[in-house]
């Protein structure tokens, strides 16, 4: 265990070294239609890697409650592309793949899910970002949030 936590400090410290400010990790908050029965809100995590100036690699993992009954975990990738780049930031479309899993009434329903998400990622300063967005996909209707974060 201890060799494994200093590999991937080795490896955390190289991309930071590496990166050049190339990579971003965020907090969202989200309002979503991730249930059958009402709304729900969520949370995601998220961490990006720029691979050039227009595109972006990335995972999430959101978790999602419709305040009744209805749990969701979304684990994802991301493929992000700039398309518009302006004083306010870069505005952007993302393609997410992952698996959607319903916990509901003590079973466990895992899915495909499909996404794709659109927004504005507006720089705070030199290392501090928001981003407002909005998705639609599988097997959920549609999410509306706001991400925070740090670029390094």
């Amino acid at each position: 265990m201890r060799k494994m936590f200093v590999v991937l400090l080795f490896l955390i410290c190289s991309i930071y070294a590496y990166s050049e400010q190339r990579m971003a990790a965020g907090f969202a908050l989200e309002w979503n239609m991730n249930s059958r029965h009402n709304f729900a809100g969520g949370a995601i995590l998220g961490l990006d890697y720029n691979l050039f100036d227009k595109f972006a690699l990335g995972l999430t993992f959101g978790a999602s409650y419709n305040f009744n009954a209805i749990e969701v975990l979304e684990p994802a990738a991301l493929l992000r592309y700039y398309f518009l780049e302006n004083d306010h930031g870069k505005w952007f479309a993302q393609a997410d793949g992952g698996i959607f899993v319903i916990f509901e009434d003590g079973e466990i329903i895992p899915l495909p899910l499909f996404g794709l998400r659109a927004g504005l990622r507006r720089p705070m300063g030199s290392l501090f970002y928001i981003e407002p967005y909005g998705r639609l996909g599988y097997p959920f209707a549609f999410g509306i949030g706001l991400m925070a974060g740090l670029r390094f």
